[in-house]
């Protein structure tokens, strides 16, 4: 279950990052710039459909964005709270599974976001086509979306893969993630091995399993955004650290 694998993950989600801090105001930057392009400068109310430990909503709060934000981990909700009010951020937090997100959040937002590949964890077109109807519900009249995603159509799939991650500074020594992804046709399981080197020869290793990906294309999500009732879709390639669709009614 993926709420399980991010309960996990959450206290080791920043070291995925060289600096998460400087990730969040780079990301908020890029996103901000996204949103006035594409939303105008009277967008001012986000919905941050997954929101992890808030990578993307403390740095939209903190350029002065009215945030909720929601994911399906509860572990994950309370960190980003914790970090939220570490920096006095106002963001109202909430657990709730994006295939039904408008059931959990009844409120309209100028702009809904899902960062970080999140909708490919919906493992078929159904429960993507589902999330997008409800991301199109949430938003409002003149309002949107905007997800970022892995570009799958030009990654190597197949077979089992090793991803090493980065070696991070931790209190008392090293952290080395690694990242094995196991191919299932246009699926994949991912499991994250955490290794703890703290000096002596036996390191304590941390493994994460239940994370799973649909290799769902750009051109499916587009075709899918559409069918979900987007009238204008359009993809960014070269602007965040992912390929960037944004979908306006």
């Amino acid at each position: 279950m993926i709420a399980a694998f991010y309960d996990q993950l959450a206290p080791y989600y920043p070291y995925l990052y060289a600096d998460w801090e400087t990730s969040v105001k780079r990301q908020a930057a890029v996103l901000d710039s996204i949103i006035r392009e594409f939303f105008g400068p009277t967008a001012q109310t986000i919905l941050d459909a997954a929101c992890g430990i808030g990578t993307q909503s403390i740095g939209l709060a903190a350029l002065g964005y009215a945030v909720t934000a929601s994911d399906i981990s509860p572990t994950a909700v309370e960190r980003a709270r914790n970090l939220a009010q570490q920096r006095q951020l106002t963001i109202d937090f909430r657990v709730a599974d994006m295939r039904r997100l408008r059931a959990a959040i009844p409120e309209s937002f100028d702009v809904v976001i899902a960062c970080d590949n999140a909708v490919p964890h919906l493992l078929t077109d159904d429960d993507i086509l589902q999330t997008f109807q409800q991301f199109y519900h949430c938003a409002t009249p003149h309002g949107g979306c905007i997800i970022s995603v892995r570009d799958y159509a030009n990654l190597e799939r197949g077979g089992r893969q090793l991803h090493p991650r980065r070696v991070q500074d931790i209190p008392g020594g090293q952290l080395l993630m690694v990242d094995l992804w196991d191919f299932d046709g246009e699926h994949y399981d991912l499991t994250i091995y955490a290794v703890e080197d703290h000096g002596p020869a036996e390191a304590v290793t941390h493994i994460l399993r239940g994370g799973r990906y649909y290799c769902v294309t750009i051109d499916r999500l587009e075709q899918l955004l559409k069918q979900a009732g987007f009238k204008h879709v359009s993809t960014l390639r070269e602007r965040f650290f992912q390929p960037v669709l944004v979908g306006l009614k």
